[in-house]
């Protein structure tokens, strides 16, 4: 029998100095007779949660592997950066991965849903006419039992962004997933698109880099997150329209709103809108959602607000509970508070995934 494991620290996001004991793989605050303490002192969070991470793409596994093997290989770097929790927001992702197999908590949406040539190439997408769409919702919803992803805007043949779908098949594929009880997000970059997903009813908006003032306002009152991925965005997107063929002065109207892509995501927090902190890893590497922390912090956001969106917040949103009794124990601690100091997120001094201590001591930082 496993002995009772004790943790002493301050809790965050309270800053309450706590006791809390791992029996049977879940935590709890009454006081225990017999444990082992792991944790005396330091910072203690419910773990570090990416809420947009492509697991099979850009992965350490070798390029010969499979799909499964390379979500395999990218989940265990995550878990080495103490993310608890995976979001994969579509793609080729196998469901139901997680502690069970030593790895975070991952919640898969299924394959991306997009039109034809409307999405970069060998994504693990499925590329469907138009009036498939509220269909394929279903059955993805089926596959991922949670989230359902359409890719709402891409660079068209001509070069230019443009939307993938009309609003009405937008409001038909939200209509579905909701009444299967499951929540539905979409790739947008402009914000026609943004607009068409209000109207429709989605839960969630990637990426939202043309998003607008009224929108925001919108997105609040209708309860709709945001994960911006706004490192990975301002990083990589003047790239993506390097190579991937784009008229010129689409060229500009990117560059214009990246320029404004941190005052937008920074206003949607203003505005109430529940910001979640997602890497896109799988244009980047994996395990590295402390960055995003930084350019949240760096795009005007409190760090309170910013760890939350990689940490107790993001669990909140995605239904998974904090460092609360009879909660599964996930927990890392810090040795420092990442609330004065977020770059000690990449310094994790314990990492415990489902009562099971996965490291302890620091790594090297990547």
């Amino acid at each position: 029998m496993t002995r009772t494991q004790h943790l002493h620290g301050v809790v965050l996001p309270d800053l309450v100095e706590r006791d809390l004991f791992i029996v049977d793989r879940k935590l709890t605050l009454e006081p225990q007779d017999d444990f082992e303490t792991i944790v005396h002192d330091g910072y203690l969070i419910p773990g570090l949660v990416d809420a947009h991470a492509h697991l099979p793409f850009a992965s350490p596994a070798p390029e010969e592997a499979s799909w499964a093997e390379k979500a395999v290989a990218s989940a265990r770097v995550h878990l080495d950066a103490g993310v608890l929790t995976v979001r994969d927001p579509g793609g080729p992702t196998p469901t139901g991965l997680g502690p069970r197999d030593g790895l975070p908590r991952t919640i898969t949406a299924g394959r991306f849903l997009a039109a034809p040539g409307m999405m970069f190439p060998e994504h693990g997408q499925r590329e469907l006419p138009e009036e498939q769409i509220p269909d394929a919702a279903e059955e993805e919803f089926a596959s991922s039992g949670s989230w359902v992803k359409l890719i709402g805007d891409f660079i068209d043949p001509s070069g230019r962004m443009a939307t993938s779908f009309r609003p009405e098949t937008l409001a038909d594929a939200a209509r579905r997933v909701h009444a299967l009880g499951g929540r539905i997000t979409i790739h947008a970059f402009l914000d026609d698109t943004i607009d068409a997903a209000i109207d429709a009813g989605f839960d969630c908006i990637e990426h939202g880099v043309m998003l607008r003032e009224d929108q925001v306002e919108a997105m609040a009152a209708r309860d709709m997150a945001l994960v911006p991925t706004l490192r990975t965005g301002l990083e990589m997107w003047p790239q993506i329209v390097q190579f991937v063929p784009t008229a010129p002065e689409e060229k500009d109207r990117v560059a214009k709103a990246l320029s404004r892509y941190s005052d937008a995501v920074r206003t949607a927090w203003e505005a109430g809108v529940t910001i979640l902190a997602g890497t896109d890893a799988g244009l980047v590497s994996h395990g590295l959602v402390r960055l995003e922390v930084e350019a949240l912090i760096a795009a005007g956001i409190p760090p309170i607000d910013a760890i939350a969106a990689a940490s107790w917040g993001a669990r909140t949103y995605l239904g998974l509970p904090g460092l609360e009794e009879s909660a599964p124990a996930d927990v890392v601690a810090f040795d420092r508070n990442p609330l004065e100091d977020s770059t000690v997120l990449a310094e994790p001094r314990l990492i415990v995934l489902d009562g099971r201590v996965v490291r302890r001591g620091v790594p090297a930082v990547a």
